[in-house]
């Protein structure tokens, strides 16, 4: 322990640096931006910064460790290189205050993580290029459990009182094994899984809590009195720095850090198409374990899950033990991400993606209040808005945009 803290007090300059650079890049960079991911890779968040927010050149060499890293990532190159993602991020340098976020952690009884923190979940390196630059935890300072203690609860937001009963049953029974329970915190399926899992849970970290949008306010506010005892008894986290809205790619970027967080995912309810369905994917993708709980063939909600029967990447539980054994094998040799049905919003981009997120619904807004708003170039917004003017998911009023009545 002596060598260890002497470790860590000669590092401290340096460890303090990173982790300003790192706060400052989770508010310049979208989650899960290949590109950002890639260049703090290849140069370190303190230069990845430094080139992100132009006070340093790249360098052609760099440029192409860049691009092999996409590659080898399987991420598309088109839009996808250094030179593009540098004019996205330039609209939201101007807004960058580090100091300022973490400071606000602190006075929240936070704290922001890094990967090398003592505390860093180890196995978040599985998800490779896109672990997150850091975390933003509210809660007590206590050690993320091991991956095999971990079992993510997920499902629809409006579930049923067969799936309210089933996941407290779940989630209360896994605590009493001193299994921790991860889920996203929204209504429904994961509102259950926490309650639960703080009812039964006898582990110093009963549950998890992860958010799509700033840990400063517990969204949605109808379950902030739960997100507070998650807080006070286990942890609420977020790769977005205070202040960030939970916005639609933000939901679906979060879920591969909850299934990456467990050894393996459960999902009690879930329609067709739905959000715990996406985790279930990310889940498949990095080899853990995938479990379903079937319900009525008469249930849309439980269409989803039997869908993921059907599809054979997933396993039947009916009871905590099964779940149990699950986690304990963390789901070797299971089969890869399946496809899903068409939807309005398949085959955009990821700058599409953001852009559709950042238009008003009611509103209207100029380009460059949405390069602002995005964090992409104005070029770059004036293209997307024509791209999604003819999917019919954005209309232009008096030269502002806003997104159609049109549902993906």
């Amino acid at each position: 322990m002596t060598e260890h803290g002497q470790q860590l007090t000669s590092d401290a300059p340096d460890r303090k640096r990173e982790r300003v650079a790192r706060a400052a890049l989770s508010r310049l960079m979208e989650p899960q931006d290949a590109a950002g991911l890639a260049l703090v890779q290849a140069a370190g968040a303190v230069d990845g910064l430094r080139i992100a927010t132009g006070e340093l050149a790249p360098g052609h060499g760099l440029e192409q460790e860049v691009a092999s890293l996409l590659v080898d990532s399987g991420v598309s190159s088109a839009g996808a290189g250094l030179a593009a993602a540098l004019r996205r991020w330039a609209p939201r340098i101007p807004d960058l205050a580090p100091e300022r976020d973490l400071a606000t952690m602190q006075r929240l009884g936070g704290r922001m993580i890094i990967p090398g923190d003592p505390l860093w979940p180890s196995q978040l390196a599985d998800l490779g290029l896109h672990e997150p630059l850091c975390l933003w935890w509210r809660g007590h300072e206590l050690e993320f459990p091991p991956v095999r203690r971990v079992v993510a609860l997920v499902g629809s937001r409006d579930s049923t009182s067969y799936g309210a009963s089933v996941t407290g049953d779940f989630a209360y029974g896994l605590g009493q094994r001193g299994c921790t329970v991860v889920s996203g915190g929204a209504y429904g399926i994961d509102a259950h899984a926490h309650r639960g899992a703080l009812a039964g849970g006898t582990s110093d970290m009963p549950t998890i809590a992860v958010m799509a949008g700033g840990v400063d306010r517990y969204y949605p506010s109808g379950n902030e009195g739960l997100l507070r005892a998650v807080a006070n008894q286990g942890a609420v986290i977020a790769e977005v720095p205070p202040g960030s809205a939970p916005t639609r790619y933000r939901f679906l970027q979060r879920n591969r850090i909850i299934a990456a967080l467990a050894a393996v995912t459960v999902v009690v309810e879930a329609r067709w198409r739905s959000g715990a369905l996406n985790t279930a994917h990310h889940a498949e993708s990095i080899g853990r374990a995938v479990a379903v709980v079937p319900g009525s063939i008469h249930s849309a909600n439980s269409a989803g899950c039997h869908r993921l029967l059907r599809d054979g990447g997933a396993v039947c539980v009916t009871d905590v033990g099964e779940i149990a054994e699950l986690a304990g094998s963390s789901g070797e040799g299971l089969v890869g991400e399946k496809e899903t049905a068409a939807s309005d919003h398949d085959g955009l981009t990821l700058e599409d993606l953001i852009l559709l997120d950042a238009l008003p619904v009611r509103s209207t807004s100029s380009v460059e209040k949405l390069a602002v708003v995005a964090g992409l170039s104005a070029g770059s917004v004036r293209a997307g808005l024509g791209r999604l003017g003819l999917l019919g998911l954005a209309v232009s009023v008096s030269g502002a945009w806003k997104r159609s009545g049109k549902q993906g």
